[in-house]
């Protein structure tokens, strides 16, 4: 099934499914930790901060024509120092977890971010438990780096977030995006 897996920069049309897949995770897990759905409207400005071929980029995975899932890459923090960190995320439709769709993804945005040569670290903050993801960036090669004990709170109680590290480059200059 991965074979049928496409995947591109996100497209303006595909926010209302990347709107509906995040819902989910809001809706349903601790995976993340918003607790309001989004409209479209809402998640415009979310979508906004993207710019394919850049360190902070969107991209979409495609299957049977419909968007399955989505990997991207954000600033770590705002201030400038942390420029050369992102941190990465990938989220699937319910439905399509566990065809090997995520692993490609995020294979895809990680091989993007190491050719831009822009990028010294990525970091995945996983919501605990969730062996399903630690597996993934254990398998892709992040490492954990530490844990915040009880630093979310949803569903009427506390969870940790494991913070996984990845190496990507040793050598960024400082060059515009």
């Amino acid at each position: 099934m991965t074979a049928d897996l496409k995947i591109r920069a996100a497209a303006p049309e595909d926010l209302p499914r990347l709107t509906a897949i995040y819902n989910h995770y809001i809706r349903d897990t601790h995976s993340t930790f918003d607790t309001r759905e989004f409209s479209v409207p809402q998640r415009q400005a979310w979508f906004d901060r993207f710019r394919p071929g850049t360190r902070h980029t969107l991209l979409v995975g495609i299957a049977n024509d419909t968007v399955v899932g989505y990997a991207s890459s954000q600033p770590l923090r705002p201030k400038p120092a942390y420029d050369r960190s992102v941190e990465t995320t990938v989220y699937l439709a319910p439905d399509c977890a566990g065809h090997g769709h995520g692993r490609l993804l995020y294979e895809a945005l990680l091989s993007l971010l190491t050719d831009l040569g822009s990028v010294h670290r990525a970091y995945g903050v996983i919501a605990l438990p969730n062996e399903a993801s630690v597996h993934l960036h254990e398998s892709l090669g992040f490492h954990r780096c530490s844990v915040l004990s009880e630093v979310g709170y949803k569903f009427g109680r506390y969870w940790d977030t494991a913070w996984y590290e990845l190496h990507l480059s040793d050598n960024v200059s400082r060059s515009p995006e």
